[in-house]
């Protein structure tokens, strides 16, 4: 029977992973482990500067006091007898498209599934809301599925997100790349009770790139989006231009 290993960046509490979890339970043996509150825009954070607990709620699910990061990096690497064979992350509350990835709790969960070496899934619902939930599961349901009947043990990272319809609506798949998004809205500047400046964090920006094959495109048009991610960020493009800049600065 296979592991299949379930977090999120929302916490342990949200719609969607509980819904996730009651989508893939009858598939293998599953497991929940997730942080202990949202913790949305977390990316690849690990936490090394205190001890993390993790504690069991009455549904059977593991809460952490950390990131997704931590949730499935625990799960990796000792906190259970085995490893799970399949890391799925998600479902988010709003899309992981473009820009949002490098940002992502959710993304992140699943990259470190794939960093694991196993197959790693991440699943966004666009839109917020949790409006179709539970036609964004049954989607999940069948990606999952399909790399558990193929067998599939390779790490890959892929990362999914659907239109937030019906699922009678959805139009189908169209695997895709990342777009872009114009620079973040500014900051917003707020006053506390005494007079003293605090700062929020402003809105993503507006998308840049949202041409035909992206993932904006894709959902715009009713599509579920399937982007294969990599780890390596290397700009082999500008690799030559680099070496000219810095030959002979030593």
């Amino acid at each position: 029977m296979a592991r299949i290993l379930i977090s999120n960046d929302d916490g342990y509490h949200a719609p969607g992973i509980e819904a996730l979890y009651h989508a893939l339970k009858d598939l293998g043996d599953v497991t929940v482990m997730a942080p202990d509150q949202n913790r949305s825009g977390a990316s690849n954070s690990l936490t090394l500067d205190r001890p993390l607990n993790v504690r069991q709620t009455d549904n059977g699910f593991y809460t952490v006091n950390g990131t997704p990061t931590d949730c499935v990096h625990l799960a990796s690497t000792g906190f259970f007898e085995h490893r799970p064979d399949i890391v799925v992350s998600g479902i988010n509350n709003g899309q992981n498209m473009g820009d949002d990835t490098l940002y992502s709790g959710t993304v992140a969960a699943a990259m470190e599934g794939f960093l694991s070496g196993v197959p790693s899934l991440a699943f966004s619902q666009v839109n917020r809301g949790w409006g179709e939930i539970e036609a964004a599961a049954q989607v999940a349901r069948q990606f999952v599925q399909m790399f558990l009947e193929k067998n599939i043990r390779t790490a890959l990272l892929w990362n999914i997100n659907i239109p937030n319809v019906p699922l009678a609506e959805l139009k189908g798949f169209e695997v895709t790349r990342l777009g872009r998004r114009h620079t973040a809205q500014n900051v917003h500047v707020m006053s506390n009770h005494r007079g003293e400046a605090h700062y929020w964090i402003g809105a993503a920006g507006e998308v840049k790139d949202g041409a035909d094959g992206t993932d904006f495109h894709a959902t715009a048009q009713g599509r579920v989006s399937v982007t294969p991610l990599q780890v390596d960020l290397t700009g082999y493009a500008s690799m030559a231009d680099t070496a000219s800049l810095v030959n002979g600065l030593l």
